[in-house]
């Protein structure tokens, strides 16, 4: 049965249509990867009957003779960020502890329609704030991989959707959603060896997410493969008139429609992106995805997006600010977490449940953000922020004019060991370099592995493209999946 896990989400779909294998066979195959996978703490709750529920449907529908759902069969975990009804949501904080939300998240709801099971929540940076896993309220996640020096240093796998990328890496669900703020599916992608891409900003509904920074959160799938992560995709999203933000546009066949030919597509190379003190690994491998893409039939051409080096301080302004004043609901009045001294007030209690509710990146970014809105400094941090979020919207605009794809690093190094960064959060912040610019213009963007560093760690490649051009970005991820050939997996230990 163990090699039913070994299979990913187009693998199992096909293989519970044409009758190799039952559904029911599968989700009890992950279910047991699941339970007997504590160590690396990614799963919060497991939920074994909502996945065996499932594929019980999808081996009926099947027996029936009826057209299965697209993902007929293929259980997946769920980032502890999307309310299911029903069951537990903690957005991995102390202050969520004991909440079960009453409805579905749209995505979620998404999911569940096409076919999918659920075989539990995932882990994850509390109120998806971090880039380690280290923030979370009920423990680290640890990675699935070690590096090769025999020090057996528990490694971080990235955040904040640290859980879906450890469980998708070790074969424990076949797919996973996550959320990305900052780079939060990208990153982790990058440090695991999988691959994720956060769509257009709009394009996966946010009603029923948990929010952190709300003209950032995008939602996005966690897969072994670019094609997974198109399936995965094209249930997700969709217009939804919950969500003011959610985009009123249909949901394209990106599965069908890919193809890694690239002949006549131009890739920009942003000259900004090489930062200062970049490893030789890194830059070795931006190099072997150009000569990829090449290969590929594309055309390199170098282009500017001068605001880059901006991105990680406007960002840093933005998110807290609206962090801010998304966490003010989270009072333990009416749900979640309560501390209640003796003889306190309304006001007593209130600071005390969000003092031990939150932890302590979440409040740090909540004293920023409400510093940046407060009288006297909004002008002065807020408004110019969003002015320099403004430039670089405009920086990709013009690129595009040059070029299809941009092509950079996913991340500027491999998996760090935990603890390693975790005293100095403008070390950890430095993680989402890559990342943070697409994140602010709203753009499409995807991350693959490359390869492997000297210690035998996953490296990513990071595809950015125009909005609403998810298959642009597929494409060109193929292109580059089809000649990495990266096949490395984590050794098992835990």
């Amino acid at each position: 049965m163990s090699a039913l896990t070994d299979l990913g989400i187009a693998a199992i779909r096909d293989g519970v249509a044409a009758g190799d294998f039952s559904a029911r066979e599968v989700a009890e195959a992950f279910i047991a990867k699941v339970a007997a996978a504590k160590p690396l703490n990614a799963f919060l709750v497991e939920t074994p009957d909502h996945a065996l529920a499932a594929a019980d449907a999808a081996d009926a529908a099947r027996a029936g003779g009826e057209v299965l759902k697209p993902l007929a069969g293929v259980p997946i975990g769920m980032k502890d960020l999307f309310c299911t009804a029903g069951v537990p949501t903690t957005a991995g904080s102390l202050i969520l502890d004991g909440f079960t939300p009453p409805y579905e998240s749209t995505v979620s709801a998404n999911l569940w329609a096409a076919g999918a099971g659920m075989l539990g929540k995932l882990n994850m940076d509390q109120f998806a704030m971090g880039s380690s896993n280290e923030t979370s309220a009920f423990g680290n996640v640890i990675s699935p991989w070690r590096r090769g020096d025999g020090s057996n240093a528990p490694l971080a796998p990235g955040g904040s959707s640290g859980g879906s990328s450890a469980a998708v890496a070790a074969r424990l669900c076949p797919g996973a959603t996550g959320t990305d703020t900052g780079g939060s599916i990208r990153q982790p992608a990058a440090f695991t060896g999988i691959s994720g891409i956060k769509p257009t900003y709009g394009r996966c509904s946010r009603w029923g997410v948990v929010a952190f920074a709300s003209s950032l959160d995008q939602a996005g799938p966690m897969a072994r493969d670019v094609r997974d992560c198109a399936l995965m995709l094209e249930a997700m999203a969709g217009f939804d008139p919950k969500d003011a933000t959610s985009l009123n546009e249909s949901v394209p066949a990106w599965t069908a429609s890919l193809s890694s030919n690239l002949k006549g597509k131009r890739i920009g190379i942003p000259r900004e992106y090489r930062v200062d003190a970049m490893p030789d690994e890194i830059d070795a491998l931006w190099q072997q995805g150009i000569d990829w893409l090449k290969d590929a039939g594309a055309e390199i051409v170098e282009v500017s997006l001068p605001h880059t080096k901006y991105a990680l301080p406007a960002y840093y302004i933005i998110a807290p600010a609206e962090a801010s004043s998304n966490l003010a609901r989270y009072d333990g009045v009416r749900y979640g977490h309560r501390t209640l001294p003796d003889g306190a007030n309304l006001q007593d209690m209130y600071a005390a449940t969000r003092a031990a509710g939150f932890g302590d990146e979440v409040k740090r970014r909540i004293m920023i953000g409400t510093y940046v809105l407060s009288a006297g400094f909004y002008d002065a941090y807020f408004t110019q922020a969003s002015k320099v979020r403004t430039l670089i919207a405009r920086d990709f605009e013009l690129a595009w004019a040059q070029c299809d794809y941009l092509l950079t690093p996913t991340a500027p190094s491999a998996a760090f060991a935990l603890g390693e960064k975790s005293a100095d959060p403008i070390a950890m912040y430095l993680n989402d370099v890559f990342t943070v610019p697409s994140s602010l213009a709203g753009l499409p963007a995807m991350s693959v592995p490359g390869g492997l560093d000297r210690q035998g760690l996953p490296l990513g490649l990071q595809i950015i493209g125009k909005a609403l051009d998810e298959q642009g970005v597929l494409n060109a991820s193929l292109a580059l999946e089809e000649r990495a050939g990266f096949v490395a997996r984590p050794e098992k230990w835990w």
